[in-house]
C-alpha cells in the first residue's frame, strides 16, 4: 500500500498533490515502480516519452548535449520531482537526458493519467503550470549566472547549493557525490579548470576533500566569493 499514489507522501512535493483521490487511484493502477542503478539512463535527449517519472528516492542529473559534444547539466532532480512532464504535455521529444547520479527508485506514470487529469481537473492544471513556471525561473537564473559570474563564483555557488539542498553526511561531506566532470558540467567549464579551482579552494581551506567527496569548510568565504567580495 505504501507505493500507492493516494497514500504516498512524495506527491506532496509535486503537482500530483492537486489530483483527486479517484484520479490518484487510476494513476496508481497504471504506474510501475523501477529501480535504477547509479550511472544508468532513465531517458535520452530526443526520445519520445509516453509517460513521466516521479522520483521516490535518489538523484538524477538532467543534461543537454551541446554541439561540441559536451554535456551541460541543467538540473539535479531529487525526491518528489517529476521528470518528463513538459515533454509529455507539449507532445514533444525530450529536450534533456536523465541519468541516475545515485541508486534511484522512480515511479513511471503513463501519460494518459496525466493528460486526462489536465483536461478534467483545473487545480491540477494550475499546479502543473506553477511547477513549469518555477523551472523557467531556475533556467533564467542559470543563464544569468553563466553570463555574469566567473567560473570560481559558479563553482563556489554549486557547492553551497549542493550542501543546502542535499545536506551533509556525518563527517561533514556533501551527501551527494558528483564526479569532477559532473561538477564542471553543472557550472559550464572544462573539467581541467574545475579540478584546478577545487584544488585552490582546498588550499585556501574553503572546502575539504576525501577522494571524490567534497565538504564545505568555510561557508562565509564561499558566500563572499559568490557575492563578489
Amino acid at each position: 500500500m505504501k507505493s500507492r499514489c493516494e497514500n504516498c507522501i512524495i506527491r506532496q512535493f509535486n503537482s500530483l498533490r492537486a489530483m483527486s483521490k479517484e484520479e490518484l487511484k487510476r494513476v496508481s493502477d497504471t504506474k510501475t515502480t523501477k529501480i535504477i542503478k547509479k550511472g544508468d539512463p532513465i531517458f535520452s535527449e530526443g526520445e519520445k516519452l509516453n509517460g513521466v517519472f516521479c522520483v521516490r528516492d535518489g538523484v538524477s542529473k538532467l543534461s543537454k548535449l551541446s554541439a561540441n559534444g559536451k554535456d551541460q547539466i541543467v538540473k539535479l532532480a531529487s525526491k518528489g520531482e517529476v521528470m518528463g512532464q513538459r515533454s509529455v504535455i507539449a507532445e514533444e521529444s525530450s529536450n534533456l537526458s536523465a541519468v541516475a547520479v545515485s541508486d534511484m527508485e522512480v515511479c513511471y506514470i503513463p501519460k494518459e493519467g496525466i493528460v486526462d487529469a489536465l483536461h478534467q481537473n483545473p487545480n491540477f492544471t494550475v499546479e502543473v503550470l506553477r511547477h513549469m513556471a518555477h523551472d523557467l525561473r531556475e533556467a533564467d537564473d542559470v543563464i544569468v549566472n553563466m553570463s555574469q559570474k566567473t567560473v570560481k563564483q559558479r563553482i563556489a555557488e554549486a557547492f553551497l547549493y549542493l550542501r543546502d539542498n542535499f545536506g551533509e553526511d556525518a563527517e561533514g561531506y556533501l551527501s551527494i557525490t558528483l564526479s569532477r566532470e559532473d561538477i564542471a558540467n553543472v557550472v559550464g567549464t572544462a573539467t581541467e579548470s574545475c579540478i584546478r579551482i577545487i584544488s585552490e579552494f582546498k588550499k585556501k581551506k574553503y572546502i575539504k576533500t576525501s577522494g571524490k567527496k567534497i565538504g564545505v569548510q568555510d561557508e562565509k568565504k564561499l558566500r563572499d566569493l559568490v557575492d563578489g567580495f
